[in-house]
């Protein structure tokens, strides 16, 4: 979460300067505004400060993000033709898509969200077009036209106009007799075009895009594959420098700072010492490590657009309690006998009961008594996209599929115990991206 510099309470303010004198509250400002002005340049030192020391601990660490290169705008265009071609099997001519994750896979072109309408439109025969407000249509063009862009043109709406109309006839100009909305969209987007479009002409395109960024290209593993063995680097480096006595932000900062050296973007992070394990997610407080403690690390990265997503639980001082020992081994046997389980054609469902079941036999109760959350979740360019490993999920595996592989054990009040671990679907089995964890002793 942000944080944002401290003001002064409005309300305490002007009560306070009214019981001043004129002289003194005209006099005041100069002072105030240097006492306020102080903190943050103070704060700035010491982020500076501590930035070199994480730095210094971490000098081994390299950015390595060059040694895989991005998705082309040439091999974008082929997801294009692709996309166009399952239209067309699936009895759509078009596919809109506003801001978000498929019109990045699609485009490689950003776009936020607002009342006011800018989509993709993807047509069955591979060519596309730009819906757009046209006061943004020059600012549109940076993003969309030149070298490694996609181009396309842009059919504009003014703001007495709506998205709605123009959208519907640059659909009616293309002989679109049905078309599929990116299952992401915002619902009034389908709402409103189906009123100008004709509702019955108007559908999801969930099966379409499901089916084309559940399997990864090669090139989307390289990067997948890349991104989580960087995170299992950074871990292991920054583990070196946990120790008690150090609060989850601390070791969160340590963590993420690992996580920038090795070259990825937008790092996140869930550092819980102990007790506050237990929470799968976390709760709000800082909370310090203390002796015996296991501590669980949920954290993941950004590279060229692709996620990463890995848990590490282990104890810093290699010195575990025996029942929370006992938990660990229980987790690891349970995602070794999933990670078994995975081959093409395997149901998801059955994926996430290999690792119930395995938490069960080792006495931690059935269900979701221990393993309070679903076993995993597909990734790409989303962090948590389709396919599920969930108890009823009926999806088919099939190569090429990306998912976390994380069951847990958490005991309320005690401990929690996650490992995490991305793994790809291959024509025979699957594979792990990167090394497993090897001990409760340490991350790597």
């Amino acid at each position: 979460m942000a944080q944002t510099s401290p003001r002064w309470p409005r309300r305490q303010f002007l009560i306070g300067s009214a019981a001043l004198p004129l002289a003194s509250a005209c006099a005041a400002p100069p002072r105030a505004a240097s006492a306020c002005a102080a903190p943050p340049r103070a704060a700035s030192a010491a982020a500076s400060d501590e930035r070199a020391r994480l730095d210094e601990l971490l000098a081994d660490l390299r950015d390595q993000s060059a040694n895989v290169s991005p998705i082309s705008e040439p091999e974008r265009a082929q997801r294009r033709i692709r996309l166009g071609a399952a239209l067309a099997r699936a009895g759509f001519q078009a596919l809109i898509c506003e801001g978000g994750a498929t019109m990045t896979w699609l485009s490689g072109v950003s776009w936020g969200h607002s009342e006011r309408v800018f989509a993709l439109v993807v047509f069955a025969d591979g060519t596309h077009a730009w819906i757009c407000p046209a006061f943004e249509a020059d600012k549109a063009r940076l993003r969309i036209d030149g070298e490694g862009r996609p181009g396309g043109p842009i059919a504009t709406w003014n703001e007495h106009e709506y998205a709605f109309a123009p959208l519907a006839a640059l659909l009616r100009e293309n002989r679109v007799e049905r078309a599929a909305v990116d299952p992401q969209a915002r619902f009034f987007i389908a709402d409103c075009l189906g009123g100008e479009f004709g509702r019955e002409r108007v559908h999801s395109g969930a099966g379409v895009i499901a089916g084309l960024r559940m399997v990864k290209e090669a090139r989307e593993l390289a990067l997948l594959r890349k991104a989580n063995e960087l995170t299992k680097q950074a871990i292991a480096a920054a583990a070196k420098h946990i120790h008690t006595g150090q609060s989850s932000a601390e070791i969160a900062a340590l963590i993420t700072r690992a996580e920038e050296r090795v070259g990825l973007d937008s790092p996140w992070n869930l550092s819980l010492p102990g007790a506050a394990a237990a929470y799968p997610h976390g709760e709000t407080a800082n909370q310090k490590l203390e002796a015996g403690d296991l501590l669980l690390v949920d954290t993941g990265g950004t590279l060229h657009g692709y996620q990463s997503d890995i848990t590490r639980t282990w104890a810093p001082d290699g010195a575990p309690r025996a029942r929370e020992l006992r938990a660990w081994h229980s987790v690891r046997s349970a995602q070794s006998k999933a990670f078994d389980a995975i081959r093409p054609g395997a149901e998801c469902r059955s994926i996430d009961r290999a690792a119930r079941e395995s938490i069960a036999a080792d006495g931690w109760g059935s269900g979701y008594a221990a393993l309070t959350h679903r076993l995993g979740h597909g990734i790409g360019v989303e962090g948590h996209e389709d396919p599920y490993f969930d108890g009823n999920n009926t999806v088919a595996l099939r190569a090429g599929m990306t998912l976390s592989n994380e069951p847990g054990i958490y005991v309320l009040g005690e401990f929690g115990v996650r490992i995490e671990d991305i793994v790809a679907v291959t024509d025979n089995g699957a594979e792990v991206f990167g090394p497993w964890q090897q001990s409760a002793l340490a991350p790597d």
